[in-house]
C-alpha cells in the first residue's frame, strides 16, 4: 500500500512582488520553452489564444510544488473571478477561480445550463433520498481552494482596478457539459478517487469529524476528540477584508485542530461568525489547484452568515436549517440572516469567547 499523502503546515504564501509585466513575460517565456497550456474550454484546439484574448497572467502565487498564474480580475452577472493557470510540471491548466457568497475562493469544475441560465459546476456530487425520491446535489466544498491561498487571492483582487465585465471567459476556459449536468468530469474526479482509495489518507477513518446528534438542534454539535479547533495555540494567521454584504470589516482566522490534522478558517464580521469547511494540511493538489483529501463533517456546521433563502413561486429554496432563517439581506434579498443558527453552535460561541473576546450576542430564532 502506498504511503499517505504528506502533510505540512506552511504560512500562507504572498503573491510575487514582481511587476505584472514581468510575470506575463515570465509565463510567455515558459510557454515558448515548452510549457503546454492544456485548455478544456472552447479554445482547447488553440489554447495559446487565451494569451491574446486578454487572459495573459499578471500575478503569481506559489504553494507546495504548484504555481498559480493569475490574469487580472474579471466579473459578470454571475461571479467575480480570475482566469488562473495551475502550473504543475510541464503543463499549465487554465481554470476559473471565483469568490463564493461564503467569501471563500473556489475553482469551478465545469460549465452547464440549469433552467436556461449559465451554471458553474461545483465539484463532486452525492445522491440523497428525500421524500422517497433521489436528489443529486453538489458537494460545493470540494471546489474550495486551499485555505493557504485565500489571503493571496484577496491581495491580488485588491490590486485590481477597473475590473472588466466578461461573460465570454467562462466558456473559453471551462469544459461545457450538456444542459443540467451536475457531475464534474474525470480530470476533476480521478485524483480524488486515487486519494480515497488509500485508507491512510482518510481523515478520522472516513467518519465525520463534526456532527449534530439531533437534527435541527445547533447546540447538539459533537466534534471528534483531537479535531477541535485549538483556540489557545493553534491560531496561525489573521487577516482583514471589507465586505458590503456583511456591513464592514471582515476578519479571518486560520486555526489548526488540536491534533494538527486539519485546519479551520473562521470568518468574523461585525455581527456574524461562521466557519469555512475545514481542510487537511496535505500537500497534494490536483490540476484544479484543489486538495485531493476531504475532511468529512456535517455541512450544517458551515452555513455562512447570509445563506440562500427565497421563494420561487410556491417553492421555498433554502440552505438554512428549518426555523432559523432571519431577515433577508439588505444587499441581496435572496439571502437571509443565518445568525440565529450560528450563534447557538457551541464551537462558534467558544470562538467568540476565546478568540474575539466578545460577549455572546443575544440569540432569537423561530422554532
Amino acid at each position: 500500500m502506498p504511503d499517505a499523502i504528506p502533510t505540512r503546515v506552511v504560512r500562507s504564501p504572498r503573491p510575487s512582488r514582481s511587476a505584472p509585466a514581468r510575470i506575463e513575460a515570465e509565463f510567455r517565456r515558459r510557454v515558448d520553452e515548452g510549457l503546454e497550456i492544456r485548455a478544456v474550454g472552447n479554445v482547447r484546439r488553440t489554447p495559446k489564444r487565451l494569451l491574446s484574448l486578454g487572459y495573459a497572467p499578471r500575478h503569481r502565487i506559489d504553494l507546495f510544488d504548484t504555481s498559480f498564474y493569475l490574469a487580472d480580475a474579471r466579473q459578470n452577472d454571475y461571479v467575480r473571478f480570475f482566469v488562473a493557470y495551475v502550473v504543475q510540471g510541464g503543463a499549465a491548466h487554465p481554470r476559473i477561480f471565483y469568490k463564493d457568497v461564503s467569501l471563500i475562493w473556489r475553482c469551478a469544475s465545469h460549465l452547464t445550463r440549469l433552467g436556461g441560465d449559465l451554471w458553474i459546476g461545483k465539484g463532486e456530487t452525492i445522491t440523497l433520498i428525500e421524500g422517497g425520491e433521489e436528489l443529486v446535489t453538489s458537494l460545493e466544498n470540494t471546489t474550495d481552494l486551499p485555505i493557504e491561498l485565500q489571503n493571496g487571492l484577496e491581495a491580488v483582487l485588491r490590486r485590481s482596478e477597473g475590473i472588466a465585465d466578461d461573460l465570454a471567459a467562462l466558456a473559453r476556459v471551462l469544459r461545457r457539459g450538456p444542459d443540467g449536468r451536475l457531475e464534474p468530469y474525470r480530470d476533476f474526479l480521478e485524483p480524488r478517487k486515487r486519494a480515497r482509495a488509500n485508507p491512510k489518507n482518510r481523515v478520522n477513518r472516513g467518519r465525520e469529524i463534526a456532527r449534530f446528534t439531533r437534527r435541527g438542534d445547533p447546540t447538539s454539535l459533537r466534534i471528534a476528540p483531537g479535531f477541535e479547533p485549538d483556540f489557545r495555540a493553534g491560531v496561525l494567521e489573521t487577516s482583514r477584508a471589507r465586505s458590503t454584504l456583511y456591513g464592514g470589516t471582515l476578519r479571518r482566522f486560520r486555526i489548526l485542530s488540536r491534533n494538527r490534522r486539519v485546519q479551520y478558517l473562521f470568518m468574523a464580521g461585525p455581527r456574524h461568525v461562521w466557519i469555512i469547511p475545514p481542510q487537511t494540511t496535505t500537500t497534494e493538489l490536483s490540476s484544479y489547484g484543489l486538495r485531493t483529501v476531504d475532511v468529512p463533517a456535517d455541512e450544517d456546521l458551515f452555513v455562512p452568515g447570509f445563506e440562500y433563502h427565497f421563494m420561487d413561486g410556491d417553492h421555498l429554496h433554502t440552505q438554512i436549517p428549518e426555523g432559523f432563517a432571519g431577515a433577508p439581506s439588505g444587499v441581496d434579498p435572496h439571502r437571509a440572516d443565518a445568525s440565529a443558527w450560528l450563534d447557538r453552535v457551541p464551537v462558534i460561541r467558544e470562538f467568540r469567547r476565546k478568540v474575539l473576546g466578545r460577549k455572546q450576542p443575544s440569540v432569537t430564532f423561530r422554532a
